[in-house]
């Protein structure tokens, strides 16, 4: 069975945020890295950190959480994957939770989310929904 890297960066995420850490460690990778900027970007995350070590390094993902203590990520879904991959063209995308959430994409231009990718007029393969 194939591991699937952002699959995992999500579920960590997720699960660190129910168990109320202030951050969770990643292993690195540049996709990784771009979602997070993303997350950051659009609120869900305070902010990361790449740590370089002796291997692959890894991700420092500082969570968010609101006045009442709950993590601000409400839901994580990963729709594309390997086995079966997501593709949308520009006219195709879709907003999430009618715009209360965001669709993340990989497009010719980079990893952006659906508002992004719209303004810019390009479509591409839908890796998760954020909310």
């Amino acid at each position: 069975m194939l591991s699937d890297p952002l699959a995992d960066m999500l579920t960590r995420i997720r699960n660190a945020g129910k168990a109320k850490h202030k951050s969770v460690d990643i292993p690195g990778a540049n996709i990784k890295v771009a979602m997070a900027d993303v997350m950051k970007r659009e609120g869900y995350i305070k902010n990361y950190k790449f740590i370089k070590d002796n291997k692959q390094g890894f991700l420092r993902v500082f969570l968010k959480y609101d006045a009442s203590d709950r993590h601000v990520i409400y839901g994580l879904e990963r729709v594309s994957k390997p086995s079966r991959r997501v593709y949308v063209a520009k006219d195709e995308i879709r907003p999430v939770l009618n715009g209360l959430g965001v669709s993340v994409l990989s497009t010719s231009r980079g990893i952006m989310t659906d508002r992004q990718a719209k303004k810019e007029n390009i479509g591409g393969e839908v890796l998760c929904n954020i909310w």
